[in-house]
């Protein structure tokens, strides 16, 4: 039995789908079971609560041997390190005593470094907490996922542009969502590994945000440039759209650590390099939203 936490989220709804394919017993835990697709519904155990609830996890634990894990995204939090930890201390609590042996947690690059990144920190302590509990752990170190840029859509259509607070000229890696939940799957579905560790996931290549622009104007057939703005001004448009001031601050934060050298810190190798392109992932994902 693997669990499965945000199954109707970016990553989770993509690996759940390649878990059923292998045949493997797949509950999940949602706080609306409604989101789910009719045809997983029927295929996967549910769990309705969320997963900072201990009788919830207890229940979701119960008979299974590896967990994917993901602290869910809020952006109205008052302290974003502590969020992590009081989701990952529940989850440990539960896998210790249900006898969980593998988990799967979501991340990201540049842990070694010990950089102050904001919420890429938050993580980072996460990972330290699993890896400290004697349950075997594996940390997916992700980069930027290519699905950030669906975010953009109005600043595409409407001003030919999108805007974040980085280095024009920065390349850095890349990963598409459907290939971090092949990495994910292809760990969840291997029982034999044991202690802690980590997997990169850093697409095919190395782009900066000028490249990208590049791409996006020859897939989307009109002009897309990129354009930088302050970490102060990033930070206001985030608070306009509802973000806490610790949400906000974080994410300025994280920009400036990837700008620094975060994101270039891992060396891609042939198992960390993963298969999907930004100019494909534009073709097939981003621009048929864009002209829908």
């Amino acid at each position: 039995m693997i669990v499965v936490t945000t199954p109707t989220g970016n990553l989770g709804s993509k690996l759940l789908p390649l878990l059923l394919a292998a045949g493997q017993r797949v509950r999940v835990v949602a706080r609306d079971p409604s989101k789910l697709p009719a045809e997983i519904q029927r295929q996967v155990e549910i769990v309705q609560g969320s997963t900072d609830d201990l009788a919830v996890l207890h229940r979701a634990f119960h008979g299974a041997e590896s967990l994917f894990w993901v602290a869910p995204p809020s952006f109205q939090v008052d302290n974003v390190k502590e969020r992590y930890l009081r989701f990952a201390h529940t989850a440990i609590e539960a896998a210790r005593a249900q006898g969980l042996q593998r988990i799967v947690g979501v991340s990201s690059l540049g842990r070694h470094l010990g950089r102050s990144a904001g919420v890429i920190s938050a993580s980072h302590a996460q990972d330290a907490l699993f890896e400290s509990s004697g349950i075997a752990y594996r940390a997916l170190w992700n980069p930027g996922f290519m699905e950030n840029m669906l975010r953009q859509l109005p600043a595409l259509k409407h001003q030919g542009a999108f805007f974040q607070p980085s280095k024009p000229d920065l390349k850095i890696p890349h990963a598409a969502g459907r290939d971090i939940a092949a990495s994910a799957a292809k760990l969840l579905l291997d029982p034999s590994w044991r202690g802690a560790g980590g997997l990169a996931v850093l697409g095919p290549q190395d782009l900066s945000p000028d490249d990208q622009a590049a791409i996006l104007t020859e897939v989307l057939g009109k002009p897309i440039r990129f354009q930088p703005v302050s970490g102060a001004a990033y930070k206001q448009t985030l608070l306009q759209h509802g973000a806490s001031e610790a949400m906000a601050q974080s994410l300025v934060e994280m920009y400036a650590a990837i700008d620094d050298g975060l994101y270039n810190s891992e060396p891609r190798t042939p198992e960390s390099a993963t298969p999907t392109s930004f100019r494909q992932w534009c073709e097939e994902v981003l621009r048929p939203v864009f002209f829908a």
